[in-house]
């Protein structure tokens, strides 16, 4: 069976797909284990059905981070709360920054209280390269949000910290706050705005990072 790089349609009346499509050739971070599948089962080889059997770090593509990736004695990724993935969200484009973000840089942010916010970087692996860099929100910036009722910081970028981060301090800010962390998503459809956010992840047991299937639908739809 053939894989393609091509990204598949995203959107759909009410719906889009804001999820990365993984294959072969979907960048890991470098290092990781790339995603590969081999078959099983193959009726073109005569088998009654397809079988397939894949190998890929749970951080290639869309994923929610739990927080066992930074720290061994915090949840792993089944414990991941289901309500933090799923309600009203607003995508906020950063798309002319570079580096750390301050809250006031965000400026539809400021002052509000809110429970999920999607970072639109522009820097996506969807395109099938691996970004050299990213911008990111700065640490005052992500503890001002859980301070107003942060539950959810999802991005397209690979990272919620920037590229060399050694310390993930942002990782470590959003989980001590009780917050979700979502990567990898696929925003060319979903320009900024409000919108209601469905992206649960898979009930794998005892992970660091768990798969997603993250989809935004316009409000009022």
């Amino acid at each position: 069976m053939i894989m393609t790089r091509q990204r598949e349609p995203a959107r759909t009346d009410q719906l889009i797909d804001i999820s990365i499509l993984v294959n072969e050739f979907t960048p890991e971070w470098p290092g990781d284990t790339p995603f590969s599948c081999r078959w099983t089962w193959d009726m073109a080889k005569g088998d009654s059905v397809n079988v397939s059997c894949i190998n890929s770090s749970p951080h290639v593509g869309t994923h929610a981070d739990a927080p066992f990736h930074v720290d061994p004695t915090w949840p792993p990724s089944e414990a991941l709360a289901l309500d933090a993935f799923t309600g009203p969200v607003t995508v906020v484009d950063v798309i002319t920054h570079a580096g750390a973000v301050s809250l006031a840089a965000l400026g539809v942010l400021e002052g509000r209280s809110i429970e999920r916010v999607i970072l639109r970087t522009g820097k996506t692996i969807a395109d099938g390269q691996f970004p050299e860099n990213w911008p990111w929100l700065d640490e005052s910036a992500a503890q001002a949000l859980i301070e107003r009722g942060l539950r959810l910081l999802g991005v397209d970028a690979p990272s919620v910290d920037g590229r060399d981060s050694k310390t993930l301090a942002v990782h470590r800010i959003l989980f001590r706050g009780g917050a979700a962390v979502v990567e990898n998503l696929d925003l060319p459809d979903a320009p900024a705005g409000d919108y209601n956010l469905t992206a649960f992840p898979v009930r794998f047991a005892g992970l660091d990072a768990a798969p997603v299937r993250a989809v935004l639908r316009p409000l009022g739809s």
